[in-house]
């Protein structure tokens, strides 16, 4: 598979500033007058910091606690991060919608409301087509904020020492919002470290970190397969969805047929937008209450359910390629490291899409609720464990940490998002932290198949 390798040269920017070990996390966001009250619900639009608050008040305030190995003879000897881009702007798509919702409101509403006053008066529509989907600055403060804590979480991984040596690889999509994510991260080192004398490399994979565009099979009977996401559309045309909408219209005292479920998504995406972009609470946001908000975070999770995740078996097969990419390095690693050789590669650092880490988080069996999200049981899932605005905001990251524990005992830790997750099925271990062995036993079948070309064909073989 064609790689491109390409240079970049750091240019010392702004220092990364507090270079603080402390860990509170009593932070209370709910507090923050600038924070909208439904901002926990704005699913893969997400800031990072709502899924760690204690962030709002250090963004480089890390939890060393959070490492569990069983002893204090357990060294940390590879780090793979598997990690979304960062904060972005809109889509072309969606900045359309926006648009058509905006003049809907700046015509047609009425009301003495504040905050309608000024969306009609001061607020200006300020996303442009050209935009589509591009890094912002906040995306770039995501990825060096997120490159200084993993360098304090992971000290003799994450280092100058091993920067300089060559022992740390980047790995991106070729989307720019991922080249620069990727950019930003190698910033957030170098500029910690004031490198200024070198340059690194990052490579462009799509392989890995866009399978989903290569996987014949999930393209064909997924993607552009419109009955393939038939629940969602019964979502939206549904009581829940058409409240919600209703609910807006009389807002904005306007007809109900003005106001369509893309509409209503479109209103609050400008209100996730505008605060994940410029941390302003958008009068947009007084358009929702807080059940509002619920309702359309679980029908963006039913969209990513079906489209990326539980829904179809290709959805998570689509990632094979990458799942064995991660335990390749993973046995090179404990290989090297049993031998008593310098581990080559310490940290991975691969730089990807919400489309790249949910197919593999449900490969792994993670956020697997007992009853499929469906178009009928929204009521009964208000404590589902498959929540995107949990899983996946901008920057969120897969984290497979491997201990050499001594006498060839190797364990792996996975975290997301900086917190410690468990592998399904080995919850039941004496140590928080499961013997590599053991994960690798759990995950056998996947192992010795999981081939992504013969997952990924349209028609099956001869017999």
């Amino acid at each position: 598979m064609p790689i491109a390798l390409r240079k970049f040269t750091f240019l010392h920017l702004t220092v990364l500033a507090g270079f603080c070990g402390c860990f509170r996390d009593d932070a209370n966001p709910a507090d923050d007058p600038n924070i909208p009250a439904i901002a926990k619900y704005f699913t893969t639009k997400g800031r990072y910091e709502e899924v760690n608050p204690y962030l709002v008040e250090d963004i480089l305030a890390v939890n060393a606690s959070i490492l569990q190995p069983p002893s204090k003879q357990c060294r940390q000897v590879h780090l793979t991060a598997i990690v979304r881009h960062g904060t972005r702007y809109p889509t072309s798509k969606n900045i359309r919608k926006m648009q058509q919702l905006y003049e809907v409101v700046r015509r047609d509403a009425s009301g003495e409301e504040s905050w309608l006053r000024e969306i009609q008066t001061q607020w200006t529509m300020w996303y442009t087509e050209d935009m589509d989907g591009r890094l912002v600055q906040k995306g770039v403060s995501d990825h060096k904020h997120l490159a200084v804590r993993l360098s304090k979480l992971f000290p003799s991984l994450l280092s100058e020492e091993k920067l300089r040596g060559g022992f740390i690889k980047f790995i991106t999509s070729s989307k720019h919002r991922c080249v620069n994510s990727t950019m930003s991260f190698m910033a957030g080192l170098t500029e910690l470290w004031a490198i200024k004398d070198m340059e690194f490399d990052h490579a462009v994979n799509d392989a890995l970190m866009r399978f989903f565009d290569q996987c014949t099979r999930f393209v064909q009977e997924v993607d552009k397969n419109p009955s393939a996401l038939s629940e969602v559309d019964k979502f939206k045309q549904g009581p829940e969805m058409r409240r919600v909408a209703e609910k807006i219209a009389d807002r904005l005292r306007v007809p109900y047929s003005d106001i369509t479920d893309d509409m209503a998504e479109a209103a609050f995406y400008l209100c996730a937008y505008e605060f994940a972009i410029k941390t302003v609470n958008s009068p947009w946001c007084r358009l929702f209450d807080e059940v509002d908000a619920q309702v359309l975070e679980y029908a963006n999770d039913l969209k990513q359910f079906w489209k990326r995740a539980y829904g179809y078996d290709i959805n998570s097969k689509s990632s094979c390629i990458l799942f064995h990419d991660a335990f390749s390095r993973l046995d090179k690693a404990a290989s090297e490291s049993r031998s008593g050789k310098q581990v080559s590669e310490a940290v991975t650092v691969q730089v990807g899409h919400a489309e790249t880490l949910l197919p593999l988080l449900t490969l792994l069996g993670l956020f697997n609720d007992s009853d499929a999200l469906t178009s009928t049981n929204y009521a009964t899932q208000a404590q589902r464990l498959f929540r995107t605005s949990h899983m996946l905001p901008y920057a969120a990251n897969l984290l497979l940490v491997l201990y050499d524990c001594g006498g060839g005992e190797l364990r792996l830790q996975p975290l997301l998002n900086e917190k410690p997750v468990t592998f399904p099925g080995l919850t039941n271990q004496p140590a928080p932290v499961p013997l590599y062995e053991d994960v690798k036993e759990r995950y056998r079948e996947l192992l010795r198949g999981c081939d992504f070309e013969a997952e990924c064909q349209l028609f099956e073989g001869p017999a």
